[in-house]
């Protein structure tokens, strides 16, 4: 029976941080991982592996519609699929190896098998027992099943799946117009399969700012997708080689079939904590299966803790990273904080999607007078000289205090531009503050500046 200071149980975005901060801070450190490979879903079936293809679809689509504009000659590109999937499992190899590395480099041990609690201050991890005086559950989520529809991961998947098709079907329908189901149904309508996307709202990536929601919708409208709007899905199966969708319309309950070589099923994540053994510990759980804990991350069960996707809170990466270091913190005597005001949203499709903070819609209901700053990527040269001036910058401030309260950004390096915004928000910075930083020319940032400027008198380029 091995002793430590802290047993993490889960390798993923959240785990492997907090191991690896727990170990920093000078704490005898194990993280258990079932898998053979570490980084958990993010790593292996998920961020990374669709990044991948996600940025090869895009240089498809700028040598197919962009590279003779340019001056470039070359042929028709064609589609090499198994050399594309080669290309995404070795970008996972150098991530998981790299994680591989650095619990060695940080004296961090790797209990390798499925972990289990079996009583407070124990892991068991196959038939061995190891003491820990605190430990800490990083499992995860796992992709939401929906009634009716049969996964085989095959014809009919999900998002892990969806990564790994044999081919690259002619037609697909994705079942879920959210993160998931967009990026990827994005990237196989760039291979050129025809994808129809089926959502039950009548809004795309629900919860987002509603004028992103619209101009969204309309660009990948433009790319290819269609939508099928306000439509319950009553089932999916496969039939022979291919599949076959029933739903109904809200609007008039009529029920409709439509027929793909591949169905992707994303309706959401839901916590994974399955075989922890957290009922016969009395671990407090919410009414979405998620673990219940408190402002410290603890369980209501003393020397337990929960972080990342098992608990409450937006299903993100870098939430359960964050999550992951305040959580080491905590157990190694300190204080660890999160700021849950400041997490940005990210969706990588092309163009991009961020945003942080506050929406038109939260402000609204609650009461809360505002100014937006708006400004087109039109207006950006560096986004026009790169075909890529879709979108705009969008900043909301304290009508009175001029303070940043959100920002939407639908456009170029999207997910990169909107953190200055979270810096500025972490400060507590004004949109003056943002307008008066020279930003460098020619950059894609510059519409950050000038939508700061339009919270004031004015932007200049518009």
């Amino acid at each position: 029976m091995a002793s430590y200071d802290v047993i993490i149980i889960g390798s993923g975005p959240g785990g492997y941080v907090c191991a690896i901060r727990c170990a920093q801070l000078g704490l005898k450190t194990a993280c258990v991982e079932g898998r053979d490979t570490l980084g958990g879903t993010c790593l292996n079936v998920g961020c990374i592996p669709s990044k991948a293809l996600l940025h090869a679809s895009h240089m498809l689509h700028e040598a197919e519609h962009n590279f003779a504009q340019m001056g470039l000659k070359v042929g028709a590109p064609k589609v090499d699929w198994k050399k594309m999937q080669t290309y995404k499992q070795s970008t996972i190899d150098a991530n998981t190896k790299g994680i591989e590395f650095l619990f060695k480099k940080n004296k961090v041990d790797w209990l390798k098998g499925w972990g289990s609690v079996p009583e407070p201050g124990k892991v068991k991890v196959g038939d061995d027992v190891h003491e820990a005086r605190s430990v800490i559950i990083a499992t995860g989520s796992e992709p939401a099943s929906l009634t009716g529809v049969e996964v085989d991961e095959k014809t009919v998947v999900t998002s892990t799946g969806a990564l790994e098709l044999g081919k690259i079907p002619k037609s697909m329908v994705v079942i879920g117009a959210g993160v998931i189901g967009l990026e990827l149904g994005s990237v196989y309508a760039r291979l050129g399969a025809e994808v129809t996307v089926i959502e039950y709202l009548d809004v795309v990536t629900p919860g987002m700012d509603a004028e992103v929601q619209k101009s969204f919708k309309r660009l990948l409208q433009k790319q290819g997708l269609k939508f099928i709007m306000g439509a319950a899905v009553q089932k999916a199966e496969t039939v022979k080689t291919r599949a076959k969708v029933t739903y109904k319309l809200r609007s008039d309950d009529s029920e409709h079939e439509i027929e793909a070589d591949a169905v992707l099923v994303a309706t959401g994540r839901k916590p994974y904590t399955d075989g922890l053994g957290l009922e016969a510990l009395g671990v407090e759980m919410t009414k979405r299966g998620q673990i219940k804990t408190d402002a410290h991350w603890q369980t209501n069960v003393p020397g337990i803790y929960a972080i990342g996707d098992a608990i409450a809170g937006p299903m993100l990466a870098h939430k359960a990273e964050d999550e992951g270091m305040a959580a080491a913190e905590q157990v190694a005597g300190k204080q660890g904080h999160v700021n849950y005001g400041v997490i940005p949203g990210v969706i990588y499709t092309h163009p991009e999607v961020a945003n942080v903070g506050e929406t038109e819609e939260t402000l609204k209901d609650a009461g809360r007078a505002y100014k937006v700053g708006k400004f087109s990527f039109m207006g950006n040269g560096r986004a026009k000289a790169n075909f890529a001036a879709d979108g705009f910058v969008k900043i909301l401030a304290d009508k009175e205090t001029d303070r940043i309260l959100g920002a939407h950004i639908i456009g170029p390096a999207a997910g990169d531009l909107i953190h200055e915004i979270c810096v500025a928000m972490e400060f507590g910075a004004s949109a003056e503050d943002l307008a008066m930083t020279c930003h460098a020319h020619p950059t894609y940032s510059e519409a950050v500046r000038e939508a700061a400027l339009a919270c004031g008198d004015g932007p200049i380029h518009s």
